[in-house]
């Protein structure tokens, strides 16, 4: 298991918390997460390299996109809690198309806004797991710290 780590230490060692997941393979490797205070977008650079090495690209999300965002992650939180349950398994993911309107509209809406544009800026990201449970309405409980990628 790995370390977890209380949140006022994070926070006083510069970490914030990961607001939305939006991809997991090996690790973190796209999703949302506050950068200094503002909203940002992050996707990792490729797949093969582990998430300590790899180069993500960041880049600023909108409020207006970013509440978006924290909507359609609300959504899946239920959906994982009612799974988690047993009362609710793969085949209703809200991710399945015509399994939840809301959410299709959302993906509609946001996957524009989850491409990396030309001027994204290529970060190192250190990770951090809080103590809480993964999945929360507030984010995941895992943190990041950014600097620049050596």
């Amino acid at each position: 298991m790995a370390e977890t780590w209380g949140e006022d230490r994070l926070i006083a060692d510069g970490f914030g918390r990961v607001l939305v997941e939006l991809d997991w393979y090996d690790g973190l490797r796209a999703g949302l997460a506050e950068i200094d205070g503002t909203v940002h977008y992050f996707e990792s650079s490729n797949y093969v390299d582990l998430v300590d090495e790899v180069i993500y690209y960041v880049w600023p999300a909108t409020d207006q996109v970013a509440a978006l965002e924290r909507e359609q992650w609300a959504i899946y939180v239920e959906w994982n809690r009612r799974y988690e349950a047993g009362e609710a398994w793969p085949g209703n993911h809200p991710g399945h198309r015509g399994v939840d309107a809301r959410y299709d509209e959302l993906e509609s809406l946001l996957t524009p806004h989850r491409q990396a544009p030309a001027d994204a800026r290529p970060l190192q990201a250190e990770w951090r797991f809080g103590p809480g449970n993964r999945y929360q309405p507030e984010g995941i409980d895992t943190w990041v710290r950014w600097s620049s990628s050596r």
